[in-house]
């Protein structure tokens, strides 16, 4: 199956100027292509990872994909999508944010073979390019209606957008224009919310070809927002948005994010989010509708992405805490690394107590309020121990009970865990 059959298969396309001079180019040739990154934090999140599998894809089929870190662009602020003007970054922040991104980047690309990956960073072109550089040869080529018709800008006119932010499709524009003359790329991919600066890409393209040249065969499309069947956005959470930085947002956390897919938007995640098969994706599908309370198709796509975004040593640390947690595993077995990602968000105390009654241990970590409650819910079996249950009113914890010489785990009653952590 030809990319384009497999991405349409996907319904990864949302918009394409010519789908099929592209499908056409792609048959014939190896294409370039590129989409880009703005540096406006220091880590991709999981609302970047569809475009950079996107990238992937058609390096599989053969194709060399351009991972553009926006280095220059990202001291500007692209005003697609956004109600109000960005705050900028300072430069030797977003200096620090682009080699962050790029580290990122580097892990999900092939860097060998016919089909190698380059990352690129616009500042390399365009941050020594002079003002009047910039209006004589660049500026000229938009027209300002043209400008003003483009989404982006049409939807900020009543609330204001600057001038900055306002000739950031140019800066965008140019950067298609030097990779189709610097590196021959012909294609350039994007989010829904690209498709504006995409096409003026395009454009300028063409008006910058002089009439003794040859017209640019170059292509762009763009790939749907990803939503949930509620309407929300994917990728954004009560605790905020899900980051590919493991610092950020654990493996684990990143494991159960998926995990926890609802069943009316699985398949199509699968679809978008995995390199499996459309034959695999069926049998997933059927499995849902006959047996949804084993949700396979959650697990398949939790442990494919995660695997694909931390590698298999995070992905077998986050089942193993899963286990532990929710499977009747034993917390004990856990290492001190898992501990942490597993009880990030619980009860946290540090003591430097060696050896310490627990009843002592229940009051100072505040799980308890009294010692008199404590000796209570010892006697009724409401405390447990690393897992196990925990009835000896003079019971110590000692280093036994202490998992990788760092935590100890207690839980009160069935879900209220606490973690002790030693100094």
């Amino acid at each position: 199956m030809d990319i384009i059959s497999d991405l349409e298969q996907r319904g990864l396309i949302n918009q394409a100027t010519d789908k099929e001079g592209l499908k056409q180019l792609l048959n014939e040739k190896q294409v370039t292509l590129y989409c880009g990154f703005d540096p406006t934090g220091d880590s991709l999140h999981i609302g970047h990872l569809l475009t950079i599998m996107t990238l992937r894809r058609f390096q599989i089929a053969g194709h060399k994909p351009l991972a553009l870190v926006g280095g220059a662009t990202g001291l500007i602020g692209d005003p697609s999508g956004k109600k109000a003007e960005r705050v900028l970054n300072e430069e030797r922040v977003v200096q620090m944010y682009s080699e962050r991104i790029r580290g990122q980047l580097e892990k999900y690309l092939d860097f060998e073979g016919e089909a190698k990956a380059e990352i690129v960073n616009n500042y390399d072109w365009l941050g020594n390019m002079t003002l009047t550089t910039f209006l004589r040869d660049v500026g000229k080529h938009f027209s300002l209606n043209y400008m003003l018709s483009k989404e982006a800008v049409e939807s900020r006119l009543e609330t204001g957008i600057s001038f900055t932010e306002f000739t950031y499709q140019i800066l965008q524009s140019y950067d298609f224009y030097h990779l189709y003359k610097n590196k021959g790329c012909q294609l350039q991919i994007g989010g829904s919310d690209q498709w504006g600066n995409i096409t003026a890409g395009l454009e300028l393209m063409r008006r910058m070809t002089s009439e003794e040249e040859e017209q640019p065969e170059a292509y762009g499309f763009t790939i749907p927002l990803v939503t949930k069947a509620d309407g929300t956005k994917f990728g954004k959470t009560e605790g905020g948005a899900i980051w590919l930085d493991p610092s950020k947002t654990s493996p684990y956390e990143f494991y159960q994010f998926l995990l926890n897919t609802d069943d009316r938007d699985v398949i199509q995640f699968l679809k978008y989010f995995t390199f499996l098969d459309a034959g695999k994706i069926k049998e997933l599908e059927e499995a849902t509708k006959e047996k949804p309370e084993e949700r396979l198709a959650q697990r398949t796509l939790a442990e494919e992405v995660t695997r694909f975004v931390h590698g298999e040593d995070a992905l077998t640390q986050a089942q193993n805490i899963t286990k532990a947690l929710f499977g009747g595993g034993d917390l004990k077995q856990l290492t001190a690394s898992e501990i942490e990602q597993g009880f990030k968000d619980v009860p946290t105390h540090v003591t430097s107590n060696d050896d310490i009654g627990l009843i002592d241990l229940l009051v100072e970590a505040k799980i308890v309020p009294s010692k008199r409650q404590a000796r209570e819910d010892i006697k009724n079996g409401a405390i447990y121990i690393n897992g196990d249950r925990c009835q000896e009113l003079d019971k110590v914890i000692g280093r036994e009970d202490k998992i990788d010489d760092s935590f100890t785990v207690i839980r009160r009653g069935k879900k209220r865990y606490f973690l002790i952590r030693y100094e």
